[in-house]
């Protein structure tokens, strides 16, 4: 990988951090309940969008390079597994049985869909 790339995408990964503090925010001042519903909205639309940014490198559409920038910095740094994990151990301890599966297993499940989805979607262009 160059120097290029690497500052690329770890530049990218700083703006996807970034994005993903602005949209749980947004998303936590909009609707307050007490599951973690930013994080899983995240997770969800970016393993669509990661699986979109696969599916456009597949067909050749995207260069390797632009996957590792976009992939791997951009939604590296916006989704969030270590959070999704400490959510979901907060629910269980809090006795929140149902939320704690919605939010471990259900979020895995959509998220996988999705992912493939967008690598569907990403490889028809």
């Amino acid at each position: 990988m160059s120097p290029l790339i690497w500052l690329a995408m770890a530049g990218a990964g700083g703006v996807g951090a970034a994005s993903r503090l602005m949209v749980d925010g947004l998303i936590r001042n909009k609707i307050r309940i007490g599951y973690p519903l930013g994080t899983t909205a995240i997770n969800v639309s970016g393993s669509f969008l990661l699986g979109f940014i696969t599916g456009l490198t597949l067909s050749l559409v995207l260069s390797q390079d632009w996957k590792t920038v976009l992939g791997t910095g951009l939604m590296g740094g916006y989704t969030t597994f270590s959070t999704a994990s400490f959510e979901t151990i907060r629910l269980f301890q809090e006795r929140r049985w149902g939320a704690a599966l919605t939010n471990g297993v259900g979020m895995l499940l959509v998220s996988i869909a999705l992912a493939y989805f967008g690598v569907w979607i990403g490889g028809l262009l």
